[in-house]
């Protein structure tokens, strides 16, 4: 066990906290996803992070694209909840505590990645300690109960939403996971607080956009108000990174909304998922 661990702020909150139970819940999300036929290479995943109660059926889908499969290295890229004024964010800790178990961070990618980014970009990576973020952490188990477990995590929580440090994030993360083994995933939620019928609409637009793989595209329908992604700068880094792995295709492969698993559609939350592929 690594000293060294980011403590959970939301296991037995988000998330069950007890470690049979988190896999068994984790397990039915993923078991209950019925995928259509996916060809190519995985490049990357786009899921949703609220809580697994919420969310989880949607993330199924994502992960259940992964299960059983063997990566190195995987880069989760979410949104930043609180106020920071760095525009990206990491962990300084060596490991993230979750109740099944650590998941240990690569610093070798971490520094890879910091240094592609001071050198092209005049951005970094800022290093913080047990940091409230709930949007990457969510996503750990999901990693633990799918993939063959010798894999590490490149962790990167993305404050601004500016397209040039998305594409510069997301340019900068291809370099270094280029010829690795490597997987992204994308956290994000989809819009916020509208009626069902309202949010259907915002997010039909939305992942219209993020099916075209036109990351340009899901900032301007944030900017227009068409569509909106929480995770919009992790997201869009994402997408242009598989891009610039080779991906070719972007399938999605489920939306619902708090409201389906309520029952209350008066303001609900949008939850979208997707494989990113290289089909050629």
């Amino acid at each position: 066990m690594n000293a060294n661990l980011r403590p959970s702020p939301i296991a037995g909150l988000w998330y069950e906290g007890n470690p049979a139970a988190l896999a068994r819940a984790v397990d039915k999300y993923i078991d209950n996803a019925k995928l259509p036929e996916l060809d190519g290479d995985m490049i990357a995943v786009i899921a949703p992070h609220a809580g697994h109660r919420y969310s989880g059926p949607v993330a199924g889908y994502a992960f259940s694209a992964l299960r059983g499969r063997t990566f190195d290295l995987v880069a989760v890229l979410s949104p930043f909840h609180n106020y920071h004024r760095a525009p990206l964010l990491t962990s300084a800790h060596d490991a993230y505590a979750t109740p099944l178990g650590p998941v240990t961070i690569d610093k070798a990618a971490v520094d890879a990645l910091n240094s592609e980014l001071q050198s092209g970009l005049d951005l970094e990576l800022t290093a913080i300690s047990n940091d409230p973020e709930h949007s990457l952490e969510i996503e750990l188990p999901f990693l633990q109960r799918t993939l063959t477990p010798e894999w590490k995590l490149l962790p990167v929580m993305v404050r601004a939403q500016d397209p040039r440090v998305s594409r510069g994030l997301g340019n900068a993360l291809a370099k270094i996971l280029q010829g690795k083994n490597a997987l992204i995933v994308a956290s994000t939620d989809l819009s916020h607080f509208y009626d069902q019928e309202t949010a259907n609409t915002l997010d039909k637009t939305m992942l219209q956009k993020i099916e075209s793989f036109n990351p340009e595209g899901v900032f301007d329908a944030e900017l227009n108000g068409q569509g909106f992604a929480c995770g919009l700068g992790a997201l869009t880094a994402a997408m242009w990174a598989a891009r610039e792995l080779g991906a070719d295709k972007v399938q999605i492969l489920r939306h619902a909304t708090s409201g389906d698993v309520t029952g209350d559609y008066t303001a609900v939350v949008g939850y979208g998922a997707a494989a990113i592929l290289k089909t050629k």
